[in-house]
């Protein structure tokens, strides 16, 4: 059973389409990553769903409430984290949570006991009486997501939830995502974090230039890619001409990345031994040597259009 259903949106902001006819469901229980460079219509498209912005055309469903005709049935099951939100400052953890809930109707019992089991989990409730002004922003992000979860809404949208955030605070956000999850949650994360995305999301949509590119597993688009598979190599001397290299025939694309170069191909054994014949014919040692599969990032960088401004120059032949 689908959550969110949106079909046929489109949002124009003066000469520029933000969103173009775009379409598609996301089922009960999933963290479903919505991805994009800068600019390519995510933040646009997520406040399209969760009723900040109205479309200039197209429908929105949450969980089978019309948003135009329902907006705040549609609200009540919709828990929201927009990418620059904040706390209100002035008042501690405690009324945060307090004053959210009472916003989503949540009982006097009801929310004091959803308030401390939260903040217990999310690390505050130590905290909970100091006022927010002086929490860290991985302190703050977690205290936005307890705000969220106040009204224990069926569906949560996340926007960019770790964006500037330290390594130790991504980890316990990524953590809590993924516990709010294994509760029968729908999530629908709006990231440009490619990792994030990998190691989070049960499908992934890709849009570019506010056109939905495409809809899948991550394991089944780097399955897909299979031209992206790449073979990295490390020679010594450590600077190889690229006139040199080009001689491996057998392969379309390469890269140098840092001190080593990137070899794209369908066919990764056939490069492998056209480069070991090179590096013989040439007096070139091998320092190091590996196959890897497409990983999401290269399917992102390709799919967008990005590939060739991925970590130095490529060269086509």
């Amino acid at each position: 059973m689908h959550v969110i259903k949106a079909s046929g949106l489109y949002k124009r902001y003066g000469n520029t389409v933000a969103v173009n006819n775009i379409s598609f469901t996301v089922e009960r229980g999933v963290i479903f990553g919505f991805l994009g460079p800068n600019g390519a219509g995510k933040s646009t498209t997520q406040r399209i769903l969760t009723g900040v912005t109205k479309p200039d055309a197209g429908v929105v469903e949450i969980a089978s409430y019309n948003l135009s005709r329902q907006p705040l049935k549609a609200r009540e099951v919709a828990g929201v984290v927009p990418e620059m939100a904040n706390v209100y400052v002035d008042l501690s953890a405690w009324e945060n949570l307090m004053f959210v809930g009472e916003v989503y109707g949540v009982g006097k019992k009801k929310r004091a006991e959803r308030a401390a089991a939260m903040l217990e989990v999310f690390g505050l409730f130590e905290k909970r009486h100091l006022r927010a002004k002086g929490f860290s922003k991985g302190m703050k992000q977690r205290l936005l997501l307890c705000m969220a979860l106040m009204g224990d809404p069926e569906v949560l949208f996340l926007d960019e939830p770790t964006s500037g955030l330290d390594v130790q605070s991504t980890l316990i956000i990524r953590e809590l995502i993924r516990d709010y999850n294994r509760q029968g949650k729908t999530i629908f994360l709006t990231t440009h974090n490619i990792e994030e995305a990998n190691q989070l999301c049960d499908l992934v949509a890709i849009i570019n230039r506010g056109e939905l590119i495409v809809v899948d597993r991550p394991e089944n688009l780097r399955k897909t890619f299979t031209s992206l598979q790449t073979v990295e190599v490390a020679f010594q001397p450590q600077f190889i001409s690229p006139d040199l290299l080009k001689k491996t025939d057998v392969t379309k694309r390469f890269k140098k990345q840092g001190d080593k170069y990137i070899f794209y191909t369908e066919h990764p054994g056939q490069v492998i031994f056209s480069i070991t014949e090179l590096c013989r014919s040439e007096g070139v040692d091998i320092l190091s040597l590996q196959t890897l599969r497409p990983s999401l990032e290269n399917v992102f960088l390709d799919v967008t259009g990005k590939l060739n401004e991925s970590g130095g120059k490529e060269n086509d032949r």
